[in-house]
């Protein structure tokens, strides 16, 4: 790994990687739904899709086939906290790629027309999550988990505050975001660190600075809460989950082991329980997401109404034994393994290189080597584990979002 910052601050990192023939290389704005004010819940995501409609020098249709001609992708999304634009192509093609994200990121044209025709394929992408429970109840679980904060707000924004979004609030994000401190660079496969920076130094190297974006306060801790959205579907969804800490603390790794044993494969504890054993469930796993400030540690289910209860009983129970018992040291020895499988696997290609390599830089962590990353995962001990399992399984501190047939009226419970 390679890194260096430009005179404006502008960061850039890269990662060779031997025995590839492709670049991915990817363009990262520290700015994304969590920065939002609650009216115009939205902004970052519509403004991704905004900037695809057109350049000073390039039509829609010239950025999408700058690339594709020569076999390459491109691609961009925003998430909680960033939003992306990447690409993945040879590495001879690798300064076009960057002319094509430069172009995108620093010169998108932002017309109000356009506007009005972009806004209704983000409602249309609203109605799909609408439209999709198992999608829709995670979104549900994150406004009950964060209690008004951004972190549970939708990254699409609302039908109100999509179709509300005027073309000067997205200018303006453009203009106050789109700058160097707030911008990361990132390259991973087969390429040259010093071609690169000097590359993105010729067009990006006029960028003023900005300043990067601060997040709203965490509400204050309170007791696990319960609640039953009505939705005529066939399936009750159901998510239970707590907040945890954040990417940085010491508890993460001591949480993914744990996430995994719980609910990460066809050989975990929710997987044999409550599919194999109980059959009330075809689909059943543990999910977890670490943000800067905070994170979110839960379980997805999906059964028959009338069976809804039973189900998170059972999830339930494997959650407060492994709170008091923690995990065994043969269990703990294979999750380990288990788990530097997945994330080996999962670093064979040149996009999740880059994706991580990002991320260091993003999250303000100093850059670990797959090595190191593998050591950190054996050195968790089982203490870690058991007080992690105790304070984050506890099944009186999980918030729980049901969406399915019922007679509730929607309030909270508990």
């Amino acid at each position: 790994m390679e890194r260096t910052v430009l005179e404006n601050g502008l960061e850039v990192v890269t990662e060779a990687i031997p025995g590839v023939r492709s670049v991915s290389l990817g363009v990262w704005v520290r700015h994304g739904g969590a920065h939002e004010a609650e009216e115009v819940m939205g902004a970052s995501h519509l403004l991704e899709h905004m900037v695809f409609k057109g350049t000073r020098s390039r039509s829609p249709r010239e950025i999408v086939m700058a690339l594709e001609r020569l076999g390459g992708g491109l691609d961009a999304f925003t998430s909680r906290e960033h939003t992306s634009y990447q690409a993945r192509v040879l590495p001879d093609h690798l300064p076009i790629a960057l002319d094509v994200i430069g172009d995108m990121v620093l010169e998108p044209l932002l017309r109000a027309a356009d506007l009005e025709l972009e806004r209704q394929v983000v409602l249309e992408e609203i109605s799909t999550v609408e439209d999709t429970p198992d999608d829709l109840v995670f979104e549900l679980h994150g406004e009950l988990l964060w209690d008004g904060h951004p972190y549970g707000r939708s990254i699409l924004g609302s039908r109100a505050s999509v179709e509300a979004m005027d073309i000067e609030t997205l200018r303006g994000l453009h203009r106050e975001r789109y700058r160097c401190g707030s911008l990361v660079v990132a390259a991973a496969g087969y390429l040259d660190h010093d071609a690169i920076v000097r590359t993105v130094e010729e067009r990006f190297g006029g960028l003023p600075r900005a300043s990067p974006p601060t997040l709203d306060p965490l509400p204050a801790p309170r007791p696990a809460r319960t609640r039953h959205v009505v939705r005529d579907t066939t399936q009750t969804h159901i998510v239970l989950g707590t907040r945890t800490p954040p990417r940085a603390s010491s508890a993460r790794f001591p949480l993914i082991l744990l996430s995994a044993a719980l609910g990460g494969g066809m050989g975990s504890r929710l997987f044999q329980k409550v599919r194999e054993e109980l059959a009330l469930a075809y689909t059943v796993f543990s999910f977890q997401s670490f943000h800067a400030e905070a994170g979110v540690s839960g379980v997805y289910v999906g059964t028959r109404p009338e069976w809804a209860d039973r189900a998170v009983d059972a999830i339930l129970g494997e959650m407060e034994v492994l709170a008091s018992k923690g995990l065994g040291a043969e269990e703990l020895h294979d999750v380990k393994n288990q788990v530097k499988g997945q994330v080996m696997l999962s670093l064979e290609s040149t996009s999740a290189r880059l994706y991580r390599l990002a991320g260091f830089s993003l999250h303000g962590q100093p850059w670990r080597g797959l090595d190191d990353l593998l050591a950190r995962i054996d050195a968790v001990r089982p203490e870690e584990v058991r007080e992690a399992a105790s304070r984050y399984l506890d099944p009186a501190a999980q918030d729980i979002l049901r969406l399915g047939p019922g007679t509730g009226n929607g309030a909270l419970q508990g």
